[in-house]
């Protein structure tokens, strides 16, 4: 639909004449190519996309999906849930399953310490619970 009103709005400018200094034509043009970019990257993606809609058989170790709470050596807890690349929402606590935490998170158990290389240094977590749910509220 966004495409659609974008196309729109395009043509109306085009039809003003001079596009080389027409904003509104290259700022619909660079609008467009946006939309369009993001199509063919989703285009691609679907076909290798896999929909997991169930819990796993051990819900005592971390995998895709899990929401984990963590403790850190100075007693700060978070709450992440392990997702797909394109489900990244750091704002709901989701991070990618390619994330340097997420992958060292993986595999682990309830009480497994974990600890992860980042750019500041070494950080160690402590994994103090792994749930399996829909979605929940911070």
């Amino acid at each position: 639909m966004r495409r659609g009103d974008v196309t729109h709005h395009l043509a109306a400018a085009a039809a003003e004449g001079d596009r080389s200094e027409n904003a509104e034509y290259i700022y619909r043009k660079k609008e467009l190519r946006e939309i369009d970019r993001r199509i063919r990257y989703l285009q691609k993606r679907l076909p290798n996309l896999t929909v997991v809609n169930q819990s796993p058989d051990n819900q005592n170790k971390v995998f895709f999906g899990a929401w984990v709470s963590l403790e850190n050596e100075a007693g700060d807890e978070r709450t992440f849930k392990i997702v797909g690349a394109d489900e990244i929402d750091t704002m709901r606590g989701h991070i990618s399953i390619d994330a340097p935490l997420a992958r060292a998170l993986l595999k682990r158990e309830l009480d497994d310490d974990v600890n992860v290389k980042t750019p500041s240094g070494d950080v160690s977590w402590f994994i103090t619970d792994i749930r399996y749910e829909k979605e929940r509220d911070h």
